[in-house]
């Protein structure tokens, strides 16, 4: 029969094998990241978008739905320093 040791050292190590799951999930913008990527969206010429979101996965803002100044919508990819646009897909 297991010890109380045996038990809680088994919760450490299963809760440290999920932690870096956790890390890499993708993350919302903080609130001034939010202003700098809307800032620069606006600049651009968009005049709406859906979901901003860093991807950390492949280390880019991904920033959904975004209506250009050509009225065609496209998802855009964002360097994930400087917020410009690396990569821009028709919807």
């Amino acid at each position: 029969m297991p010890t109380i040791r045996q038990v809680v050292l088994g919760f450490v190590l299963a809760a440290g094998a999920l932690a870096p799951g956790q890390v890499l999930a993708d993350r919302p913008p903080s609130p001034q990241e939010r202003s700098r990527i809307e800032t620069m969206l606006r600049n651009e010429g968009f005049t709406q978008w859906g979901k901003i979101e860093l991807d950390d996965d492949h280390n880019v803002w991904e920033v959904d739905d975004a209506y250009a100044p050509d009225g065609h919508k496209y998802d855009l990819k964002l360097h994930p320093d400087t917020f410009a646009i690396v990569q821009r897909e028709p919807d």
